[in-house]
């Protein structure tokens, strides 16, 4: 198994296959993405190496992440890969949305389980301003494909911008008053290079929390290998309310996910200083001198993240390594 010297076993994984992305988000990506890293992208055979390893060392979820993981035109291979190892249970997707439409029974059909689209705005306009797109017509319309073909799990990511949704939370419950989807804030993070965009769009999740439990939604319990969202319920909703605070109280004290990077990179935290490079062990089949490696280092993992202190790690960009 994976377990740190905190006690916290990890049975998720998180693994980016780019950092390439054709949004131009505001918070992530507003120059667009530096395209020379498609160059050292992990193929799909070390993705097949990469996972069962993992998977032998007790990881049960996979989430697919980027930059935009559609991007990469083996996408349904992967997912089928990850679905296939031994051992994992689920498979999930983060995406932007952009191919959800054309590509998502594809996906389904190679095993995906879960889908989190990213909707930072349900104002058309809005949502153009933030990610430069004019798609969210589109994109919502694949939000309500995936719920009618029977994705398992369909979640909306929002990020929290003060300037730009936070004063649309009655849309989003409007949203999924009758639909059975979730929908997570997820407080704008700092990284090294947005410290005067955090500065100025940062929210916290607490003010959301505070209107939600005024209204008499009710916290959830969480799932073995669910992530750090906190899920909130309400009887007149069909769908469901996330927040992911990491700058709130011991958010890292129930930690469950490792991150690897598109290179080949383990993070022990998406806030890691250091990270360490995994590639030479996915050149051969034999899994076991990656996992010798996987449990020392796993025992190095910090405590808590250092947000606080205004440290954000080497992270450049929420791209590269998935959020």
């Amino acid at each position: 198994m994976l377990i740190d010297a905190y006690a916290r076993r990890f049975t998720y994984l998180r693994l980016s296959i780019t950092e390439s992305c054709n949004f131009r988000c505001s918070y992530c990506l507003p120059d667009g993405p530096d395209c020379s890293s498609r160059k050292e992208e992990l193929t799909l055979a070390e993705i097949k190496r990469l996972v069962k390893a993992f998977a032998l060392l007790g990881t049960r979820k996979v989430r697919i992440t980027g930059g935009e993981p559609s991007l990469r035109k083996d996408l349904s291979d992967i997912i089928a890969a990850c679905k296939e190892t031994e051992g994992i249970e689920q498979v999930a997707l983060t995406t932007n949305g952009y191919r959800l439409q054309r590509e998502l029974n594809n996906w389904q059909q190679a095993g995906l389980d879960a889908i989190n689209v990213s909707v930072d705005s349900l104002d058309a306009a809005t949502f153009h301003l933030v990610t430069g797109e004019n798609r969210l017509p589109a994109i919502l319309e694949g939000i309500d494909q995936a719920i009618a073909i029977g994705v398992t799990k369909v979640k909306l990511n929002t990020v929290l911008l003060r300037q730009h949704n936070a004063l649309q939370l009655p849309d989003f419950l409007d949203f999924v008053r009758d639909k059975a989807v979730s929908l997570r804030f997820i407080e704008l993070m700092r990284t090294n290079d947005n410290q005067a965009y955090y500065q100025q769009q940062h929210l916290s999740g607490a003010s959301i929390q505070q209107q939600l439990l005024k209204q008499g939604w009710q916290l959830q319990p969480k799932g073995r290998s669910a992530g750090p969202a906190l899920e909130y319920a309400h009887a007149d909703y069909r769908g469901q309310i996330g927040l992911i605070m990491p700058y709130s109280k011991d958010f890292c004290a129930d930690c469950n996910r490792l991150r690897v990077s598109s290179r080949g990179q383990l993070f022990m935290c998406l806030f890691t200083e250091q990270h360490q490079g995994l590639r030479h062990y996915l050149q051969h089949d034999d899994p076991e001198p990656l996992m010798h490696y996987l449990q020392r280092a796993v025992l190095g993992k910090a405590e808590s993240h250092d947000l606080h202190q205004g440290n954000s790690g080497s992270t450049r960009h929420l791209a590269m390594i998935g959020g």
